[in-house]
């Protein structure tokens, strides 16, 4: 799978972003915001498309913002769009990114490689050196 095209890509947040602790937020899934941040940089449109809504809606993308992602839109196709029942309440998107897939949610690198073909180039924070360091050298 290799799109060479800018994409529309939906994420769910509860067990995709996060690890699934609703109604909390729970702990950041590894590499998904690193992920999302390239994704974007590449010219991705990112959707926020979770089952939350209210209070729980604004925590889950103020915790998205709090970590460096602003989404395209939340829960619509686009921003401008107003949901009135008369639409259907699915969104439109290239790809779907949710823990519900048959097979369950792929690694945040295997997301970045089927999409792109490549490599992720994601920095990570250098480990802290263990007593026994010094005999990998």
């Amino acid at each position: 799978m290799n799109f060479q095209d800018k994409l529309v890509i939906a994420i769910d947040f509860d067990g995709t972003i996060v690890e699934d602790a609703y109604p909390k937020v729970g702990k950041a899934r590894i590499f998904a915001f690193e992920t999302m941040k390239r994704l974007q940089q590449d010219g991705h449109r990112l959707i926020l498309w979770t089952y939350r809504s209210g209070e729980k809606l604004a925590e889950a993308v103020a915790f998205c913002q709090d970590n460096g992602i602003t989404f395209y839109a939340v829960n619509q196709s686009f921003p401008e769009e107003k949901y009135d029942n008369s639409v259907s309440r699915k969104i439109y998107a290239d790809i779907y990114i949710d823990d519900r897939n048959i097979g369950g949610v792929l690694g945040w690198g295997e997301v970045y490689q089927m999409i792109t073909n490549e490599e992720p180039n994601i920095k990570t924070a250098s480990r802290k050196k263990g007593f026994f360091s010094f005999l990998k050298k």
